[in-house]
């Protein structure tokens, strides 16, 4: 049996708010870990926010990110989406949950 890289994905559950903690990395109430992906599209920004653990450093203070392009903080609304600290509203398409492993030799077994 070959064994190789393996992909896993689930949805967890939307979380009721995230806070950031430094610069492209969220908090939710549970300590789970968010990391953005900003995508600008023609009417503005898309945000993938994946749950992904991470260690946390030192939490950050709003003042000393400067420029940042994403909210504070996100608090979970009804209708699937979340309102920001700036009172903008997103809307959620879906979350996920990704785990990247490899099983086996690492290097992939090349050479």
């Amino acid at each position: 049996m070959a064994e190789g890289p393996f992909f896993r994905a689930q949805t967890p559950l939307h979380p009721d708010h995230l806070w950031i903690w430094e610069k492209a990395v969220y908090v939710d109430e549970n300590r789970r870990t968010w990391l953005p992906i900003t995508i600008e599209i023609e009417s503005g920004l898309q945000v993938l926010l994946r749950q992904e653990d991470v260690p946390l450093g030192d939490p950050v203070c709003p003042s000393q990110l400067g420029p940042y392009q994403l909210p504070v903080m996100w608090q979970l609304y009804p209708g699937r989406r979340y309102r920001a600290s700036d009172s903008s509203f997103w809307r959620i398409v879906y979350h996920i949950k990704a785990s990247v492993g490899f099983s086996g030799d690492p290097s992939g077994g090349h050479g």
